[in-house]
């Protein structure tokens, strides 16, 4: 991917999109994530509490974050899990590959009952909880790493994760509101001996001087220049970013194949059918008594079709 040197710039960029950026002669490299139709898309089509819809914006920015540090064929999913009010904050990230810009969504599951004030933290939303990270390629083992809720905002639970693992350093700066979700990352590479050995902890202090507001409304590259106007930054080409959906009535199918047949006539029997949702996107799959049939019969028959 072709890299230049950082201008002084304030060239408009495509809204929803992924930078990626490193220090000449350190070993640290970042990216900036930007996203606004995507997050209008998972707000859509559902209705969150102004305060649990920030958690999960940061969520989802972390997550289109992290996915881009990985060469993942497969499927990224971070899970906030919880025992207080909220019980769940999830975002899961499809990699791009080639000219396919990678794919974000996200659900948060609450008590519908509960209070909730805008000013309240990560702790009195979730209690004590636990975030977990999954990778799940297409070929090859799946991989899941944990860690507990013990930081006080996402950033730091998901930097003290990587501490944890002893995985390469990493910082994240994370910040959403009802228009916009945004993220800036650090990670520390293996050094080498020509490299600049302060680096890390510079870089990491200028980093630490943005705001949520400058995360929020400024352009990739004026935000670099702000930070690191006295660092030599490369940047490369930004890559697009969206809401992307891998629900899919062959999907539903396949699950619904896995429940005991009895089960599955007994639910058609009482409700005429099975009604199915995608908690991602809300898509809606009805399987008909004959469909229901027609998968206990042939079970690796392609699902039936609705006309």
């Amino acid at each position: 991917m072709p890299a230049r040197s950082l201008e002084p710039t304030m060239t408009k960029m495509f809204t929803d999109h992924l930078q990626r950026f490193l220090f000449d002669d350190t070993d640290v490299r970042g990216e900036i994530v930007s996203l606004e139709q995507t997050w209008r898309h998972v707000q859509d089509r559902h209705h969150y509490p102004d305060v649990i819809a920030m958690r999960l914006g940061e969520l989802l920015s972390a997550a289109a974050l992290l996915t881009a540090t990985l060469k993942l064929d497969g499927i990224m999913t971070i899970e906030v899990r919880g025992a207080g009010p909220v019980t769940l904050l999830m975002a899961e990230s499809s990699p791009g590959n080639g000219d396919l810009e990678q794919q974000l969504r996200g659900i948060a599951r609450w008590d519908e009952d509960a209070e909730l004030s805008q000013d309240m933290s990560l702790a009195e939303l979730l209690g004590n909880g636990q975030i977990v990270i999954t990778l799940d390629p297409r070929n090859g083992k799946r991989y899941q790493g944990i860690v507990a809720l013990e930081q006080d905002t996402l950033a730091g639970c998901l930097e003290h994760y990587f501490m944890q693992s002893e995985q390469l350093p990493t910082r994240l700066w994370l910040a959403a509101d009802g228009e916009r979700s945004a993220g800036l990352l650090l990670q520390q590479l293996p050094q080498s001996d020509t490299q600049d050995a302060d680096a890390w902890p510079r870089l990491s202090m200028l980093a630490d001087t943005v705001t949520s507001e400058e995360l929020l409304t400024l352009e990739a590259e004026p935000l670099l220049f702000r930070l690191f106007n006295e660092e030599q930054t490369r940047v490369f080409t930004p890559v697009p970013v969206a809401f992307g959906c891998t629900c899919s009535r062959e999907r539903f199918a396949q699950a619904l194949g896995r429940i005991d047949p009895d089960e599955l006539r007994s639910i058609v029997e009482e409700q005429g059918q099975i009604d199915t949702h995608c908690h991602f996107c809300n898509t809606h799959y009805a399987f008909t008594a004959a469909d229901v049939e027609s998968l206990i019969e042939s079970p690796e028959a392609p699902s039936p079709t609705v006309h």
